[in-house]
């Protein structure tokens, strides 16, 4: 396994994993020093699922014979990829509790500005029931290409780019959390007063932010459970960020590359109605996707240039 493809991907995997271990002990650090918890059992699987994901990954890193990259590569970023939204999810809850005032009627102000009108767009989708629930399953997809991701880049060998992708990824979550602070917004819903018939559709992405954002910002919601957390972020829309990272990621796999970029831009086409977001969320997520993919890249340009590449035996060749 000594190939230059390889040699890179493992450098910025390790680097990936330092990322990820600052992210978890700053999410530890604020933990200790806030009235949030996160109630322990709930934790179990998120823990179960990703440190068999890593741990298997180590495993075979110590005691295989012929140390696959597709194994190491493709179970260690889904095991990343896994661990990016356990550790930001809370944060995004945290980050909500500094209750900075509401900017939805700012948000809806630059749409009118725009020229854009999102109770058209909400009416146009209601009264297309195929089209909504098109709408509603392209919504749900955003924790598919989670697994799917890393099986396409590790069996087409890009394994530098899922590295690449899967840094950009952090960023983006790390930047709309902090972002989402500043501009905290509850959604279109709310703001226009449109009501809708639950028997033909239900915002679900929507409705769980409207039900925990109130509560955290007044101080009655402290305790956290992974079986319930949504992430309480309209502004950036993270849908709209996940997408065109997505869609980077797959864009270059010539039999994923299609199929991609339709989901993904019904992904954000959907995340209006199913999500509540206005439109300029929807702007703000996509420059944050390109910015978090412009810095993962330069990252791993200087980090993989800057000394001789090791390989994947190299960090092992002692032992």
């Amino acid at each position: 396994m000594t190939t230059p493809e390889e040699a890179a991907a493992w450098r910025l995997f390790v680097c990936n994993w330092r990322v990820l271990g600052a992210m978890t002990a700053t999410l530890v650090a604020v933990l200790a020093v806030t009235p949030f918890w996160i109630e322990p059992v709930s934790a179990l699987l998120p823990v179960a699922v990703i440190g068999g994901y890593a741990g298997y990954t180590y495993y075979h890193l110590r005691h295989s014979q012929q140390r696959d990259p597709f194994v190491i590569f493709t179970l260690g970023a889904t095991g990343q990829m896994l661990l990016i939204p356990a550790v930001m999810t809370p944060l995004t809850y945290i980050a909500a509790s500094a209750d900075l005032p509401l900017q939805d009627t700012v948000l809806h102000a630059v749409d009118g500005a725009l020229h854009l009108d999102w109770v058209a767009y909400y009416n146009f989708f209601y009264t297309h029931h195929a089209l909504l629930a098109a709408a509603v399953w392209s919504y749900s997809l955003i924790g598919c290409p989670v697994f799917g991701v890393p099986i396409a880049l590790g069996w087409t060998e890009r394994y530098r780019r899922l590295q690449v992708f899967t840094l950009a990824f952090a960023i983006a979550l790390i930047a709309t959390t902090i972002i989402s602070a500043f501009v905290p917004a509850i959604g279109t819903y709310k703001l226009l007063h449109v009501r809708f018939d639950p028997d033909v559709f239900t915002p679900g992405g929507y409705l769980s932010q409207l039900h925990d954002l109130p509560l955290v910002r007044n101080g009655t919601l402290r305790e956290m459970s992974f079986r319930s957390l949504a992430g309480l972020v309209t502004f950036p829309s993270f849908h709209a960020a996940s997408a065109v990272l997505y869609l980077w990621a797959l864009w270059p796999v010539r039999w994923l590359g299609p199929v991609a970029a339709v989901a993904n831009v019904m992904m954000v086409l959907a995340a209006p109605v199913v999500g509540g977001h206005y439109f300029v969320d929807i702007f703000a997520g996509i420059a944050v996707a390109i910015g978090a993919i412009a810095a993962a890249t330069c990252i791993a340009n200087r980090l993989v240039g800057e000394t001789r590449l090791p390989t994947l035996a190299a960090p092992l060749a002692a032992e």
